[in-house]
């Protein structure tokens, strides 16, 4: 084994990976961080050249990748989640679609002085957003709903659109351009929409059979999922070139929507799967590009890029968003959002190749403006988008908030103690006494059961950031915590105490896995909460001083006093657990269970 090879890929892994938790700290999108680690180690210091290092595994790597990608996110479109913005979504990837390719290919004919041709190459190419850079600026600037599903759904759904487009005028191009040109070109289109149509939704109906049908065990799932939607995208592509990423895309909303079909474990592992994809493939794209070409485009290129990020973007959302019921905010922050990602870096350098092979010296300029155009939309619009969101007032708000299982004695008590610091809560309990008992104080509810289909369809979980898991039922705490793992994270699932452990041992052997983090210190349980609220406590909030520090608030009698939570005077809540980490100090507040006769 080629030892260099070995360290290359290693080298780009744990790159990859730095750069992931710098931006995950820094709250921007990882693709800044990526392309910058690509650029310096390949055309800058020379250390990393793909097309050594990967020979003719190079292409099709990327290109089963991309898949694997678009596979993984389009399995996260739910058609429930868009109800009122479906004509919105199918205008921007059609109507919309064209009005960018329209643009961007005049712009950069006119401004560079491409051939017609490679042109209309370029301008389908920078139609596509995608998953890759879309979902990492939407973690970040955190949209409102309709912004944020119709972003989602549009970044998945036009990179195989702007790919089979690519491929459509690329075959134009082969043909001479003529009449007849243009009609192989339409039959390639239409056989690339048959073939991934078909082969994607019956990839999606038989797997998602088999999955309901358990015919394949839990550990194999995503395996089998990753494997056929590689052979999918593989068949697809051996019937009609390019075809496949519509045909992958096609069959995880096809799995999405079916009733009766389990995902998250396959979720799970996908979004890590593609992360990892993401890292690599961004790293060793922008590894390959040509900075003495890209610094010779000059200003004309920043002109194409202007005219792409403020002309033909506004002019999609505004046309596609006729007659919606999106708000004219809505549709300025949807206006701004079009990064451009990885499909565009991939598919364009596979059609250069090609092009240049015929004849058509400038299309090695189109890689370099490719990147210029990606790189751009992605510093400007994750710079600017948080901050236009918030301006617009369409920006989401902290998730800082509780969702708290139970709505009960006990949940109610913290839940009341919550909201009076500042923090959103939302109890649901399927018992409409406990429910209605929280309306009349006051406090936000959901009735039903929260782990159900309708609560996924219902559930409002905005500014929500953690789940508290509060009811007598140790099973429903677990499951809960089970099911909003993902949504959540699992350190952000606490789960109380049903039961107090015998002969001071402890319950490793007996804890459900993936059951959320044991609420508050050891011997306390869910009847110890209640039967103290019974008895005549009250949640309050006590300031700590130098006078009365922590210690002093702990030297209270054990009956009598106990720590909730803390919050730092930066306002974040920490909650008391048997593992606490933090030292609550001078100017921090402690949420506690006191006796209505102790000072706060």
């Amino acid at each position: 084994m080629n030892e260099h090879t070995v360290l290359s890929l290693s080298t780009i892994l744990i790159t990859g990976m730095a750069c992931q938790w710098i931006a995950w700290r820094a709250k921007l999108p990882a693709i800044i961080f990526l392309l910058l680690s690509g650029i310096v180690a390949g055309p800058v210091m020379g250390w990393l050249n793909p097309d050594r290092l990967l020979g003719d595994l190079l292409f099709p790597f990327v290109s089963l990748a991309v898949a694997v990608i678009l596979f993984e996110g389009s399995l996260t479109l739910k058609f429930q989640e868009i109800p009122g913005l479906e004509r919105v979504i199918r205008n921007m990837i059609t109507f919309g679609m064209l009005v960018t390719w329209m643009i961007a290919a005049l712009a950069t004919r006119w401004l560079l002085h491409f051939s017609w041709e490679v042109a209309f190459l370029f301008g389908a190419l920078m139609v596509v957003t995608g998953p890759t850079v879309i979902v990492p600026m939407l973690r970040t600037v955190r949209p409102n709903e309709n912004v944020a599903n119709i972003l989602k759904w549009e970044g998945i759904l036009i990179d195989p659109i702007g790919a089979t487009m690519a491929v459509l005028v690329y075959e134009i191009i082969i043909s001479g351009g003529t009449t007849s040109g243009f009609g192989a070109g339409m039959l390639v289109f239409g056989k690339s929409l048959v073939v991934g149509l078909v082969l994607g939704g019956a990839g999606g109906q038989s797997f998602g059979v088999v999955l309901r049908r358990y015919w394949i065990p839990q550990y194999l799932q995503s395996f089998a999922a990753l494997s056929l939607a590689c052979g999918v995208f593989a068949t697809s592509n051996a019937l009609v070139p390019e075809s496949g990423l519509l045909a992958v895309t096609v069959m995880g909303v096809w799995l999405a929507n079916m009733r009766g079909v389990e995902l998250d474990e396959i979720l799970d592992f996908k979004e890590n799967l593609s992360v990892l994809f993401i890292s690599m493939l961004f790293i060793l794209l922008a590894a390959r590009l040509d900075l003495d070409t890209l610094l010779g485009l000059g200003w004309p290129a920043l002109a194409v890029f202007a005219f792409i990020q403020f002309l033909a973007r506004p002019l999609n959302a505004q046309i596609s968003a006729l007659g919606s019921k999106l708000s004219m905010a809505e549709r300025h922050l949807l206006a701004w959002i079009a990064p451009r990602g990885i499909i565009a870096a991939a598919i364009s350098a596979l059609f250069a190749i090609k092009l240049e092979a015929i004849g058509y010296a400038e299309a090695s300029r189109m890689v370099p403006l490719t990147f210029m155009v990606i790189i751009g939309t992605v510093l400007l619009q994750s710079a600017t988008a948080g901050p236009i969101a918030k301006w617009l007032k369409v920006a989401e708000p902290e998730p800082k908030g509780f969702l708290i299982i139970g709505a009960n004695a006990v949940s109610r008590a913290i839940g009341g103690g919550l909201v009076a610091n500042g923090f959103r809560v939302l109890l649901a309990d399927q018992d409409w006494n406990h429910i209605k008992a929280a309306k009349m104080e006051g406090l936000p509810t959901y009735y039903g059961n929260p782990v159900s289909e309708h609560a996924e369809r219902n559930l409002r979980l905005v500014g929500i950031g953690r789940v508290l898991a509060l009811t007598p039922n140790v099973e429903l705490n677990v499951l809960a915590a089970q099911h909003f793992r993902l949504e959540f994270g699992a350190n952000n699932l606490y789960t109380i105490r049903n039961r107090r452990l015998e002969n001071g041992g402890d319950d490793r052997r007996s804890a459900f896995k993936h059951g959320g983090q044991p609420l508050f210190r050891e011997p306390i349980i869910y009847n110890d909460l209640a039967e103290r609220l019974a008895g005549g406590a009250e949640v309050k909030t006590t300031l700590l001083t130098e006078k009365f520090p922590f210690d002093s608030f702990l030297g209270q009698k054990e009956e009598n006093r106990l720590a909730l939570f803390a919050i730092d005077p930066n306002e974040r809540i920490h909650a008391f657990t048997a593992e606490t980490d933090f030292s609550p100090e001078a100017g921090w507040k402690i949420i506690g269970l006191s006796k209505t006769d102790e000072p706060h």
